[in-house]
């Protein structure tokens, strides 16, 4: 009996507790969430890409004629201009073989004369002490002596310009390298190892790499007209530092063939870089603005992504909470670039996000988004009502 007793008085206080919670729970105020009513709008589409910067020209500087290095007439690392000249071979040879060209080009030269003055005697004696045959072999010996007289000039043009190859210039403007080469070396024409290498940085240029997967379905949203294109596209550029380049880029040409070991496809764009802060070989991450969409903004702090990959947000149905889920197109100022699982003029909740169950009641509060990103209510109105302001946030942009 006494047992029995003690079951009946443990039941009764469970029942009094269970009662005292549900009456706690049904006095207790519906939650407090901020919400803003989101507006569809146009939305800037913007892909981020990894990329590595590479120089739009490099000149390996070799020599065209052979012979000693005499003097190395630039200083490895500074600027250089097209012409500017960087060796110095001896060119003894070629100074002698210059002169004798300028005497064979003279003496061809008084060899046509002299052939023209024997071709008009005999041309003007004809049929008065000379024959046809000889007027006839006069022209050949001019006619020859002409042509002596343009071999001779070619000889002497390759004289004068291997003349000036002794004097071994760079072909671009760009940064040279260290010489690879000392004076009183001796080199040849054309010779395999270069003497130094000459870079131009500025502008650099920026290959990055778009997985063919995701170039396929841009090309879907523009074909279906969920995606406009902009006419010109340009790209910036974040740096390994994390800090934004400050020059915008241009294309300079689409790619046209995926990778077969990457499975991407490389286009190549053009920067400025005046002080040549990008060189090349350096890993760097490109942003390119595609075009626009028109699209839901919504806050990444009012979203949450899974392990799957699916993306859901709360919004407020009736006075109750709902999550749904959302499809994106990537970010654009810390905002999801929402396409899907959102209509115009719902209520999406965006703060007292913590605790929110499927179906629970909750009292709606406006807010908005202040220049920092951060969630303030709205003033002067302190009335359950939806925000009209739409998401906005001015922090720079990832992917």
């Amino acid at each position: 009996m006494p047992d029995i007793r003690h079951r009946i008085r443990l039941a009764a206080v469970a029942l009094l507790a269970f009662a005292s919670v549900a009456t706690a729970q049904e006095s207790a105020p519906p939650k407090q969430v901020g919400v803003v009513e989101i507006t569809s709008q146009s939305v800037p589409r913007v892909v981020t890409l990894p990329g590595r910067a590479v120089s739009g020209a490099e000149a390996a500087i070799r020599p065209r004629v052979g012979g000693m290095i005499t003097e190395i007439l630039y200083d490895a690392g500074r600027p250089l201009k097209q012409g500017d000249p960087m060796f110095r071979i001896d060119a003894t040879t070629y100074e002698a073989n210059l002169s004798s060209a300028e005497a064979d080009v003279a003496s061809a030269r008084a060899a046509v004369t002299e052939a023209e003055s024997a071709y008009g005697r005999t041309e003007r004696l004809q049929g008065s002490g000379t024959t046809l045959a000889q007027v006839e072999a006069a022209r050949a010996t001019l006619e020859q002596a002409r042509a002596s007289l343009q071999s001779a000039q070619a000889a002497l043009r390759v004289a004068q310009a291997e003349l000036d190859w002794t004097t071994v210039t760079s072909p671009i403007d760009g940064m040279a390298s260290v010489a690879g080469v000392s004076v009183g070396d001796l080199v040849t024409a054309g010779q395999a190892e270069a003497m130094a290498t000459v870079t131009r940085l500025d502008p650099i240029e920026v290959d990055m790499y778009e997985p063919s997967a995701r170039m396929l379905s841009v090309i879907s949203d523009i074909i279906e007209g969920r995606l406009k294109m902009n006419e010109k596209l340009q790209a910036t550029l974040t740096l390994e530092t994390g800090q934004t380049y400050e020059a915008a880029g241009e294309l300079v040409a689409p790619g046209f063939s995926v990778s077969t070991s990457t499975g991407a496809v490389d286009t190549r764009f053009r920067f400025d870089n005046p002080r040549n802060l990008i060189l090349p070989g350096m890993f760097l991450r490109g942003q390119v603005e595609l075009g626009t969409v028109q699209a839901f903004l919504v806050s990444q702090s009012a979203a949450t992504r899974d392990r799957t990959g699916k993306l859901t947000a709360w919004v407020v149905e009736d006075g109750k909470a709902v999550q749904r889920e959302l499809t994106d197109e990537g970010t654009w100022q810390h905002n999801w670039i929402v396409t899907d699982g959102l209509q115009e003029g719902d209520l999406l909740a965006v703060d007292g996000l913590t605790g929110l169950s499927e179906g629970a009641e909750v009292a709606t509060v406006p807010v908005t988004f202040d220049e920092n990103g951060v969630v303030r209510e709205v003033e002067g109105d302190s009335a359950p009502a939806p925000d009209k302001t739409p998401v906005t946030d001015d922090a720079p942009a990832t992917e």
